[in-house]
């Protein structure tokens, strides 16, 4: 693994750093092949049952794509007729199909800046707990590019569509408080506590009911595209998986013994 990504397991809990701080986290080949490649592996890992997704030092959560090295791709493809833009293909895309879509929560702690790419990979995860010093910044559009790494998939859910259109067109920054009340941020908290805070509640979710969690996740997805009628179908395959979990047993038995419940994640 690149040691621009770091990665740290401890008590269920998958802490993924992007670690460029330097460069404010931006994105660069060695660290979106880690991070792509890390992500994928938490997300089949049984080991993992919640991941926290943050970047180094407090300047930046992730910036996006390193324009330097991007600007160097656009010449050589200048040069040579190829697409400059593989990378949507070969890292964004299967990063961000991971992150979204793995069986367990995953929460964004956001310190300092989250632009372009970083701020989609942000929205890709289920909760963001987020810096009173940070900010949200689509991007896209102000160096004439569309949005990518789920951001118009993302964003609508998060903030409905007129608003959605707005940040992604006219992009600005959203300072934290503005993306507590649009929806963009689960909690808002001191940056001196940020880390802290995140972790706690990542925590929290990992010694929650992993089974039950990736069935909400995949409930909520599929309702999204699809009739009623088909959602009521897919509710009563997830609540037959649920329902037959470890962690269904150990709820109803502490439930009736009135104790709290020590889940095992499946």
């Amino acid at each position: 693994m690149s040691d621009s990504v770091l990665y740290e397991l401890d008590g269920g809990l998958a802490v993924v750093t992007i670690n460029r701080p330097d460069a404010m986290n931006a994105l660069d080949t060695p660290t979106k092949v880690a991070l792509r490649d890390t992500v994928a592996a938490v997300a089949e890992d049984p080991a993992v049952r919640a991941v926290l997704l943050t970047g180094a030092g407090e300047k930046a959560f992730c910036v996006g794509q390193d324009l330097k090295e991007h600007l160097g791709l656009l010449k050589r493809a200048e040069e040579t007729g190829e697409g400059a833009l593989r990378t949507v293909a070969e890292h964004y895309n299967p990063l961000v199909r991971a992150l979204a879509g793995m069986r367990k929560p995953t929460v964004a702690a956001v310190g300092g800046v989250a632009a372009g790419a970083g701020a989609s990979l942000a929205f890709a995860c289920d909760f963001r707990i987020v810096a009173d010093t940070a900010g949200f910044n689509t991007s896209f559009a102000g160096v004439a590019l569309t949005s990518d790494s789920g951001a118009s998939w993302t964003l609508p859910r998060l903030v409905g569509h007129a608003r959605a259109t707005e940040l992604l067109m006219l992009p600005r920054t959203v300072r934290a408080a503005e993306a507590l009340q649009l929806g963009l941020a689960t909690k808002v908290v001191p940056a001196a506590e940020l880390q802290a805070t995140a972790r706690a509640f990542a925590q929290q979710l990992a010694e929650g009911p992993t089974v039950a969690y990736g069935a909400i996740k995949e409930s909520l997805a599929y309702g999204a595209s699809h009739t009623l009628d088909e959602l009521l179908d897919k509710e009563d395959e997830l609540q037959t998986l649920a329902g037959g979990s470890a962690d269904h047993r150990i709820a109803v038995d502490a439930f009736i013994a009135k104790r709290p419940p020590v889940y095992l994640g499946r």
